[in-house]
């Protein structure tokens, strides 16, 4: 417990340091979330030139379609905020050998590495996906109630662990071939399928973004109940479910990958 709380303190010292780098390092800050608020513009243009020649995509409003956009970038966003320091498991920690320093503590080491790191460059991607959902809220006819408002909210920190789990499994493969983070991008590039309805894409994609790589669960099954009050058991409670079992399948990863890990150095 003591160790716990040795780690939490050192992750609110960590967190002060970024906020003191964000102030000293302004102008990287301020790129980076330029950068990122301009491809989202694209992506809202790109949709926007969409419906101006068809009336509705496969029977969703353009409010529709830009509320499921906004709704996939709050738990990614999230998820890039909280737990973005895997990304460097896959890419540069174990290849270098200094994930050895994890190991001469008695904590656990996943817990360790998730809580080292706060991405503050991650607010651009919360913000945006937050003021889509505001912004679109108004223009849909929804029929809420408490119950509905407590799943939209209960259901958000659940897509969250959809992408945390799918990391912690892509960063783990690292402690078997020392480096995968292409790994990690490769997977986290389907997601960008999951920013809109499914039913646009084919049954293949359909069933991998479902079942296989299942970030159809991170948006759009919430936003179908949320929007249209359709099968909340499967698309709040397998949403649940499935986020649980990835998470759960990524700590199993990462622990039979601390078993097989051997120290490596450049």
């Amino acid at each position: 417990m003591k160790q716990i709380k040795r780690l939490f303190r050192m992750h609110r010292i960590f967190v002060v340091q970024e906020l003191k780098r964000m102030t000293e390092y302004k102008g990287d800050f301020i790129v980076g979330v330029v950068g990122f608020l301009l491809a989202q513009v694209a992506n809202l243009l790109f949709l926007w030139i969409i419906f101006t020649q068809v009336p509705d995509l496969m029977g969703w409003s353009m409010n529709e379609v830009v509320f499921i956009y906004g709704f996939s970038l709050i738990p990614k966003g999230l998820d890039h905020l909280l737990f973005d320091n895997l990304w460097n498991i896959g890419f540069f920690i174990v290849r270098k050998g200094d994930f050895d320093k994890y190991l001469t503590r008695p904590v656990d080491t996943l817990f360790h590495v998730m809580v080292e790191k706060l991405q503050i460059d991650a607010f651009g991607e919360l913000l945006t996906g937050i003021a889509l959902v505001c912004v679109t809220l108004p223009q849909l006819a929804i029929s809420w109630s408490v119950l509905k408002v407590a799943l939209a909210l209960l259901v958000i920190p659940f897509c969250t662990l959809i992408y945390t789990g799918i990391k912690t499994i892509t960063a783990a493969i690292a402690f078997w071939v020392k480096r995968s983070g292409n790994i990690i991008y490769m997977f986290y590039m389907v997601h960008d399928f999951a920013k809109y309805p499914v039913t646009i894409y084919n049954n293949a994609v359909r069933f991998v973004i479902t079942y296989i790589i299942p970030f159809a669960f991170t948006a759009y099954f919430p936003a179908v109940y949320i929007l249209r009050d359709e099968n909340p058991l499967f698309c709040i409670g397998l949403t649940v479910l499935i986020s649980a079992a990835v998470m759960a399948l990524g700590i199993f990863v990462w622990h039979r990958g601390i078993s097989a890990y051997e120290s490596a150095g450049s």
